[in-house]
C-alpha cells in the first residue's frame, strides 16, 4: 500500500476512534477491571468476501499496541456463517475499546468485496472486467480499491493525478462543435506519455470522434444495450471501451455481452451494504 494511501486511511481511522472513544470508555473503563483479560473472535454472519483485515487490526494495535490480532482468513477468502475471521486477545479494555471501530471498517470493506464478487461473477466468462469508480468513501480510497481487487474486479485511476478523464462537464466548459476532438488533441499534447487519454461520450456520434481523434479509452455512458452493441462494432477494436452508468447487478450481464471491455459501476463502493460480521469475547481467554 502506498505510504501516501495509509497514511490517508490511518488518519480517517484516527478520527474514527476519537469520534467513538471521546474522552473515554465510560463503560468498561467503570465496569471491567483494568487486570481483565480476553480473547475473541471475528466471526461471519452472513456469506460473503472478507476484506480489510489490516485496517481492522491496525486499529486494535492503535488502541493497545500489546493486542494479538491473528488472521484466520486472507484478504479476498470467500466466507459463510459461523467462519472465523480472525481472533483477538490482550486486554480486555482494549478489545472493548476498539471493538466498533476495528468492525466497522472490517464490515464496511468486506461488504465491498462482497458487492464486487457478485458483479464479477455475473460477467463472467465475456472477457469484459468489473472496475469501480471514484465515488468512494472520503478518506478511504486505497482501502476500498483494495477491497474491490479482493473481490476480483480490477481498479479504475485511484485520483485525478492517475489518469486523463474527459468527462462531460470537461467538455461542456470547452465548448464547441469539435470540443472532442481539441480536448483529445489538448491531452495528448500535455499529459505524460505514460498516461491513457480517455473521454466520455453519449452517443454514436460523439464515439465516432473520438476514435477518429485517438482516444486510447472511450466511456460509453448510459447507452442501452443496442447502442452499446453498435458503439463495439463501430470502434472495432481501435480503442478500449468502457461502459458506464446506471449500471447494477440486474444489467452488467447483458452489458457485458454487448462485448465492451470495461464495466465501471459506482455502486461497488458507494452503495455497498456493510458485511454482517461480529466479535464473540470469551473473557479470561
Amino acid at each position: 500500500m502506498a505510504q501516501r494511501g495509509f497514511q490517508g486511511w490511518a488518519a480517517i481511522a484516527e478520527l474514527a476512534l476519537a469520534e467513538d472513544i471521546g474522552t473515554g470508555d465510560v463503560t468498561t473503563l467503570a465496569t471491567v477491571p483494568a487486570e481483565a483479560r480476553a480473547r475473541a473472535t471475528v466471526l461471519a454472519k452472513a456469506e460473503g468476501v472478507v476484506s480489510g483485515l489490516d485496517a481492522a487490526a491496525w486499529v486494535f494495535r492503535r488502541v493497545d499496541p500489546a493486542v494479538a490480532f491473528v488472521p484466520r482468513m486472507t484478504d479476498g477468502d470467500r466466507i459463510a456463517p459461523g467462519d472465523a475471521i480472525a481472533e483477538v486477545s490482550g486486554a480486555a479494555r482494549s478489545l472493548l475499546t476498539a471493538e466498533r471501530v476495528a468492525l466497522n471498517l472490517l464490515q464496511r470493506l468486506s461488504g465491498v468485496a462482497t458487492v464486487t464478487a457478485r458483479h464479477v461473477q455475473a460477467v463472467a466468462g465475456t472477457g469484459a472486467r468489473v472496475v469501480d469508480t471514484r465515488k468512494t468513501t472520503p478518506g478511504l480510497r486505497v482501502l476500498e480499491k483494495a477491497a474491490v481487487r479482493h473481490g476480483g474486479g480490477a481498479n479504475h485511476r485511484v485520483g485525478l493525478a492517475d489518469g486523463v478523464l474527459i468527462k462531460d462537464n470537461h467538455l461542456a466548459a470547452i465548448g464547441g462543435n469539435d470540443r472532442i476532438t481539441r480536448a483529445i488533441r489538448q491531452a495528448r499534447a500535455v499529459a505524460p506519455h505514460t498516461l491513457k487519454i480517455e473521454v466520455e461520450v453519449t452517443t454514436l456520434d460523439e464515439a465516432a470522434e473520438a476514435v477518429a481523434a485517438g482516444a486510447d479509452v472511450i466511456l460509453l455512458d448510459n447507452m442501452d444495450i443496442p447502442t452499446l452493441r453498435r458503439a463495439v462494432a463501430l470502434v472495432a477494436g481501435r480503442a478500449i471501451l468502457e461502459a458506464s452508468g446506471g449500471i447494477t447487478l440486474a444489467t452488467v450481464r447483458a452489458v457485458s455481452e454487448t462485448g465492451v471491455d470495461l464495466i465501471s459501476v459506482g455502486a461497488l463502493t458507494h452503495s455497498a451494504p456493510a458485511l454482517d460480521l461480529s466479535l464473540e469475547f470469551d473473557i479470561g481467554g
